[in-house]
């Protein structure tokens, strides 16, 4: 005999489950709307209604990422405010949050994602790094602040200081070589930083790194200079 009971409960199972899957996918579909047109307020609304911050995209990008390469500025200030929106997310670039707001220049957005544990000092490439590309003073000095590396080195060991030599500011640079970059350092291709500015066509970079160096040769000198007039004086006056 056939349980109608059952067959019933099935039925409105069913029904409930069309109802929901249907409702999400709408759900869904509004949301990564709402983040190509800078939407905060239509963002906002879906997690108050419960939308996972963390959904991805059908190619796979998170939605705080995603908002961050459109870019979708208010939208993604509205995620990094949500508390269950993880910040500390990659893309196929192994590239953080904290990287591409870095890049952008947008130090309100990077001073929230490091007061929710962003990673200032990611291994590889670094929100410095990408600060530095972009010339950010604000942002450099923000993130050296918060105990930024400045000579991180990325996979083929190239440093902030030329990065920032090749495609930032002179004020970037200006500002990396006076906290105290690596001037000499080279990476995995035998280059310095001075040849990053020279192979960039940069002359005022190129010209900020010349007296660097020369700063260094001259602080180095004084400093050969100095011992060794304090090693002729302890000498013994027989070995004079």
């Amino acid at each position: 005999m056939f349980n109608f009971n059952k067959i019933k409960k099935s039925i409105v199972f069913i029904g409930f489950f069309l109802n929901f899957s249907l409702s999400f996918a709408g759900a869904y579909d509004d949301f990564f709307r709402a983040i190509m047109g800078d939407d905060a307020r239509s963002v906002q609304s879906l997690l108050q209604r419960g939308f996972d911050p963390n959904t991805v995209n059908p190619e796979g990008v998170p939605a705080l990422m995603l908002a961050l390469r459109v870019p979708a500025p208010k939208v993604a200030d509205v995620l990094v405010g949500w508390p269950q929106t993880k910040v500390e997310v990659r893309n196929a670039q192994d590239e953080s949050p904290l990287m591409l707001a870095a890049l952008r220049g947008q130090l309100d957005l990077v001073k929230k994602l490091v007061e929710r544990d962003a990673d200032v000092n990611k291994t590889g490439w670094t929100p410095l790094h990408y600060a530095a590309t972009g010339g950010h003073v604000p942002v450099i000095e923000f993130l050296l602040e918060h105990s930024a590396y400045i000579d991180a080195e990325s996979p083929n060991g190239t440093t902030p200081l030329m990065m920032a030599a090749m495609y930032g500011s002179p004020e970037a640079v200006k500002h990396l070589i006076q906290a105290g970059a690596d001037l000499q350092v080279r990476n995995g291709a035998n280059m310095t930083a001075l040849d990053f500015a020279q192979h960039g066509n940069r002359p005022n970079n190129i010209e900020l790194m010349q007296e660097g160096l020369r700063r260094e040769a001259e602080r180095e000198a004084r400093k050969k200079a100095a011992a060794a007039a304090g090693t002729a004086q302890t000498a013994p006056a027989s070995s004079r």
